[in-house]
């Protein structure tokens, strides 16, 4: 779904419009509960460590899932109708100082937990589906990193290489303390409060 987002967003030439449709990929993996490593890493400290597990095996599927989407995609009409663009993307990306990529990316990890987490939490009120499409626009406007999109945008540029994986591993590592860092703050709060 991921991979749909992305491909969509690339297709359009309003970025605002893009950002906005890109949210449509989240939103379908929130309603038929599929798994999405920025969805779930967040609720490490609410669960036991053999959900790890869990962590890891949901990224290794999400990398396979959106490259194998991306190869599907460059194999239609449509793929060079965004070629360019991704391609330009990619190469910000990729040119980019790794201290840079990883603060980035801390701001789009807490910002995909408070979509995820507000979509599960406010059940019967519409501010569940605000919360998905507004921090997804906000991240996407913003020049924030994700690492799941981008390995979609890697792999429909053609752009994987050592340096590729280890701007992969920064992104993850960035949307993983940005993820963190309210479930934290809860839990400190919650062990304080019971003290």
């Amino acid at each position: 779904m991921i991979g749909v987002g992305g491909t969509i967003f690339l297709m359009q030439e309003n970025t605002l419009a893009g950002s906005f449709l890109f949210s449509a990929g989240l939103m379908t993996i929130l309603i038929f509960g599929f798994q999405l490593y920025t969805g779930k890493i967040g609720y490490i400290p609410f669960h036991k460590p053999i959900y790890l597990v869990e962590i890891i095996i949901t990224w290794l599927g999400n990398v396979t899932g959106t490259y194998l989407f991306a190869q599907l995609i460059r194999l239609t009409r449509i793929y060079p109708a965004m070629a360019d663009r991704v391609n330009e993307l990619v190469a910000i990306k990729l040119n980019d100082q790794l201290g840079s990529v990883f603060v980035l990316s801390i701001f789009c990890g807490l910002l995909m937990f408070i979509a995820v987490d507000t979509f599960k939490n406010f059940n019967g009120s519409m501010i569940r589906f605000a919360a998905v499409f507004l921090p997804i626009m906000v991240f996407i406007l913003s020049g924030y990193e994700h690492c799941i999109a981008n390995t979609y945008s890697f792999s429909l540029a053609g752009a994987w290489d050592s340096h590729c994986l280890l701007v992969t591993i920064v992104m993850t590592l960035g949307n993983s303390v940005g993820g963190l860092i309210i479930p934290c703050y809860q839990k400190l709060f919650s062990i304080r409060q019971s003290a």
